[in-house]
């Protein structure tokens, strides 16, 4: 079937546009005194200058506000996090594959039952790079896991049809020094992306020793990443999970600039009681919004002497709704 492309004017070259049109409207007649732009024409400009960071989707037209093949705010993701080869890092690698897809699929039957009107999406999500203790050789307090292993969860989540995310947490690095050698992953349509303030030492400190940061600089740096990738690969829209469980850990929020080509998912993160996660959730996600709103679940974490896990009900309850949900 012959595909139909729709073309637009970038956002740059719009922005040129109008420029050259307040310019050429202003000298073609020397005789004239120079017209002075209307509001409009200003207005438009500044939008357009604002925006020039992010290219125009060249191949694809908005449907009810998103673009064809986005998964939010349609469907829900429920993912299940980790390290495969660390069995302390999460519920991804803590149990045998099969039994972890198992538990997996009777935790998705649970969300089924408690939202019903709103389609489910399996996800793997896994720590692709992963803080430190140790410098390493170059310093930056980070390590990648083995391509073999990545590629080996990348293959899994295709045969389950399931979601794979690769999770970052730079250390002392930086984004533009670590996202680039996971950009053959993220061209898949099916792998997507997610980045740790918490492991992001600005200070310069050991990981773990204080919570680190992600500025909203950081964050529109993996929103353009990920957007260029969806353009030029012609993908549907790519999911960015910014996990966070305090207000200092994304700063500026209110400078992320959101994109069609990538849906921007705040995670509240933290663990603790019932009460403690309402609290959290309205003062870091429903107070700072940026798109779409995720939250987190820790079955040994949420469940000490004195707390317990949140039922499914209870967590779609929320305001706003959690579209993306993370058990560790």
């Amino acid at each position: 079937m012959a595909s139909i492309r729709l073309f637009f004017l970038s956002p740059t070259h719009l922005c040129c546009w109008v420029v050259w049109l307040l310019l050429s409207s202003s000298c073609s007649s020397p005789q004239k005194k120079s017209r002075q732009p209307s509001a409009a024409e200003l207005a438009l400009a500044r939008q357009q200058q604002l925006h020039q960071d992010s290219l125009q989707a060249d191949s694809v037209a908005k449907v009810h506000g998103e673009l064809p093949g986005a998964i939010l705010p349609e469907s829900r993701i429920v993912a299940y996090y980790g390290n495969p080869l660390h069995k302390s890092m999460g519920i991804l690698g803590q149990y045998p594959q099969d039994e972890m897809l198992r538990r997996l699929s009777e935790q998705i039957e649970e969300w089924e039952a408690a939202d019903p009107k709103r389609p489910v999406r399996p996800a793997l999500h896994l720590t692709a790079i992963i803080a430190q203790r140790d410098s390493g050789a170059d310093g930056k307090y980070r390590a990648s896991l083995p391509d073999s292993t990545i590629q080996r969860m990348i293959a899994l989540g295709r045969q389950q049809h399931a979601l794979v995310f690769l999770d970052v947490q730079v250390g002392l690095s930086t984004l533009p020094e670590e996202l680039p050698r996971l950009a053959p992953y993220l061209r898949l349509p099916f792998v997507h992306l997610g980045i740790d303030p918490e492991f992001s030492m600005k200070s310069g400190r050991r990981p773990g020793t204080e919570v680190g940061e992600f500025d909203a600089q950081d964050v529109n740096y993996a929103r353009r990443f990920l957007a260029d990738i969806v353009s030029e690969n012609h993908l549907p829209p790519k999911v960015l999970v910014v996990h966070r469980f305090r207000q200092d850990m994304v700063t500026n929020y209110q400078d992320i600039k959101t994109d069609p080509r990538v849906q921007i998912v705040m995670d509240m993160d933290g663990w603790g009681t019932p009460k403690i996660k309402r609290g959290s959730y309205r003062k870091f996600i429903k107070q700072q919004p940026v798109e779409f709103a995720g939250f987190k679940l820790f079955y040994k974490n949420d469940q000490r002497p004195g707390s317990r896990l949140m039922t499914p009900a209870e967590v779609a309850a929320l305001d706003p709704k959690p579209l993306y949900i993370q058990y560790q």
